[in-house]
């Protein structure tokens, strides 16, 4: 019975394709870096740093955002940040400068942080408070099959292409086919939450610490 409301059906779909783009982008990236590129490992994680900016917006600037636009708006508008940036590595080269690839990295983060807290208030919208603890654990679990998922289907996507072609030109279309995976699954989230644009519930303050914390 649960499932019957509408937006923490959009929620929780929302947070798998989230999640799974999310997961499957880092994994490609990380294989680009370290496959393809001879990065060690220390250095790939340092490249990585840039997409922990929601660590200091999520408590910050999106409870802020939630309050002015709602959270529906909010996630929206996170999706198509990470559809955008992800997107920008479609076309990225053999030797594409890190600085190139930074702007991109830091609006994953942003994407993150206007993402995250909101779908906790999404996923138990108009949830009556007996069942407040189902429609919690009920996203959660929609993160970590989507995590699940998304590193299933990118690797899917990019051993499929692969073939046997070792040399850098196959390599790089590998990771050029995977990414094209979180590209496709943050259309389709933004897609799924744009049907709950119509509203705009009120946000408490209780629902604006959920976000912050």
């Amino acid at each position: 019975g649960i499932l019957r409301s509408g937006p923490l059906v959009r929620a929780n779909l929302a947070a798998i394709l989230f999640a799974g783009s999310f997961v499957g982008f880092q994994f490609i990236l990380v294989l680009y870096l370290q496959e393809l590129r001879g990065w060690s490992a220390l250095a790939t994680g340092l490249a990585m740093l840039a997409v922990a900016g929601d660590a200091v917006l999520a408590p910050t600037l999106t409870p802020l955002l939630v309050n002015r636009f709602g959270n529906v708006r909010v996630i929206f508008a996170g999706l198509l940040v990470a559809g955008a940036a992800y997107a920008s590595f479609l076309w990225i080269g053999a030797d594409a400068a890190y600085a190139a690839m930074l702007p991109a990295l830091i609006l994953i983060g942003v994407a993150f942080a206007l993402v995250y807290g909101p779908l906790t208030i999404a996923g138990t919208d108009g949830i009556a408070e007996q069942e407040q603890g189902l429609a919690g654990a009920l996203l959660y679990t929609s993160w970590q099959l989507g995590s699940a998922l998304g590193l299933a289907v990118v690797t899917a996507v990019q051993v499929t292409t692969l073939g046997g072609d070792q040399s850098e030109a196959g390599m790089l279309d590998s990771y050029r086919a995977a990414l094209a995976v979180p590209v496709i699954a943050i259309a389709v989230a933004a897609v799924v939450t744009a049907f709950g644009l119509r509203t705009r519930p009120a946000v408490s303050s209780a629902e604006r610490a959920v976000v912050a914390a």
